[in-house]
């Protein structure tokens, strides 16, 4: 077995991100034509794709009030560093930030629809108050520069197929992981030689900003709803409702715009989240060795990677049910399943979860990752009792690799008519809204 391989799967789809993933491209897009652009800027555009226009569009920007893709536009072309990656924003100074708002608020900065084949895209166009102009392209992954123009003659292009950097091909993530192969490694890594520390910093970072949303509401507050019920009475302060609790207080931050970094998984951070959480919460209060919750949570994060591989980044259907299915193998694995064991939590899970619509990333993504974190669990308890749900009902099939198959065709073949469908009530809905 090549560890390596493995180590640099994780290492190439896991990452630091504050905030939303699809704003911070956005931001990311910005601040690459701004480091083309002479002179001040004037205006901007931002052309994206289906995708990233739901993604972005109700998702708060850490350390602005504004939510949406025109003020992490705005905010990219004014105090963005692009070495930072998706932490891109991080280190914009209030004066930058300011002016950010000045420029949404003037009304300087557009946004439209991209018609493309590509689920990922952002091209965001600047023009300076001196006449120039500078423009950028993000697509295929998060972070993938693919062209860059100033003042109308192009100085970078490269197909978005081509591997962002440090990354790994779909086709070799495939190649290398199954469910075997996972539980393998999972059980021979050497934590002092293996490269692993996207998992160490998943643990200690994802715990951190699950604890920030814990000390006081964001968006719709669900993981403070949660804690309040158990204080009341009403829900039971037991491991399930608990990890719900933690899980939902780390989403409800990172959506709420806290400015608190994630780790993500496939290019989500509340993925990343939701992959961390439920196995860690787990593990402190069934009172596991820390090895043993390592090893859980490496789990988690690499079967995510291996349903999503095919998957692709975006996708109609709610990202939180891969990761959810990648927290339940991890809990199997915690609680000493067997391979054949985790394949039953897989079938478990996308027996029930599949077919939760992605309406683009928000505060209300908290809700359905606790309905995924209460499957996650229910499913790896009836997965160690060796129960399954059985390959003649719906989607599943006896081979747990084939029913991932039949997700990844659903996300993939039945996306663009569902992604469409969804933008156009979106759009509609903020037409109306201004018109009145």
């Amino acid at each position: 077995m090549d560890h390596k391989l493995f180590c640099d799967i994780l290492n190439s789809e896991m990452e630091l991100a504050t905030g939303c993933t699809e704003p911070a491209a956005v931001a990311l897009c910005a601040a690459y034509a701004r480091e083309r652009l002479k002179g001040e800027i004037a205006s901007l555009s931002v052309a994206a794709s289906v995708n990233i226009i739901k993604n972005a569009m109700a998702a708060g920007i850490p350390g602005i009030q504004g939510t949406g893709i025109h003020y992490a536009a705005a905010l990219g072309a004014t105090g963005g560093k692009t070495q930072r990656r998706l932490q891109v924003i991080d280190e914009a100074s209030q004066e930058e930030r300011r002016q950010a708002v000045a420029l949404v608020e003037g009304g300087h900065v557009r946004m439209s629809r991209k018609e493309t084949p590509e689920k990922l895209y952002v091209e965001v166009e600047l023009h300076s108050d001196s006449g120039h102009q500078s423009k950028a392209v993000i697509s295929g992954s998060h972070t993938n520069l693919t062209y860059l123009e100033e003042d109308g003659v192009c100085v970078l292009e490269r197909s978005p197929r081509a591997a962002k950097e440090g990354g790994i091909s779909p086709d070799v993530i495939d190649a290398t992981l199954s469910i075997q192969a996972i539980y393998d490694f999972v059980n021979e890594l050497d934590r002092e030689k293996d490269d692993l520390h996207m998992i160490e910093q998943a643990i200690s970072v994802n715990r951190r900003i699950a604890q920030e949303g814990a000390k006081k509401p964001f968006g719709l507050h669900v993981g403070h709803s949660i804690s309040s019920a158990m204080h009341a009475g009403s829900m039971s302060p037991d491991l399930v409702t608990t990890a719900m609790e933690r899980t939902a207080c780390g989403i409800d931050a990172r959506m709420g715009g806290a400015s608190v970094p994630v780790v993500t998984n496939s290019g989500s951070g509340n993925q990343g989240i939701t992959a961390t959480i439920p196995v860690l919460t787990a593990g402190e209060l069934l009172g596991i060795d820390e090895d043993r919750v390592f090893r859980a949570v490496t789990l988690s994060h690499l079967m995510a990677i291996y349903i999503h591989c095919r998957f692709g980044l975006l996708s109609a259907l709610c990202g939180a049910t891969v990761a959810g299915t990648g927290a339940c193998c991890g809990l199997v694995y915690l609680l000493g399943g067997t391979p054949v064991q985790i394949g039953y939590a897989i079938n478990n899970m996308m027996g029930c979860v599949t077919g939760m619509l992605c309406d683009g990333a928000k505060a209300d993504c908290a809700m359905k990752v606790c309905a995924c974190v209460n499957t996650a669990f229910l499913s790896a308890f009836m997965a160690l009792d060796d129960v399954s749900v059985q390959p003649n009902e719906g989607i599943v099939e006896e081979d747990p690799a084939k029913t991932v198959q039949n997700f990844v065709r659903l996300g993939n073949d039945g996306s663009p008519t569902m992604d469409s469908i969804v933008l156009d009530i979106m759009l509609n809905k903020r037409t109306e809204k201004q018109r009145s």
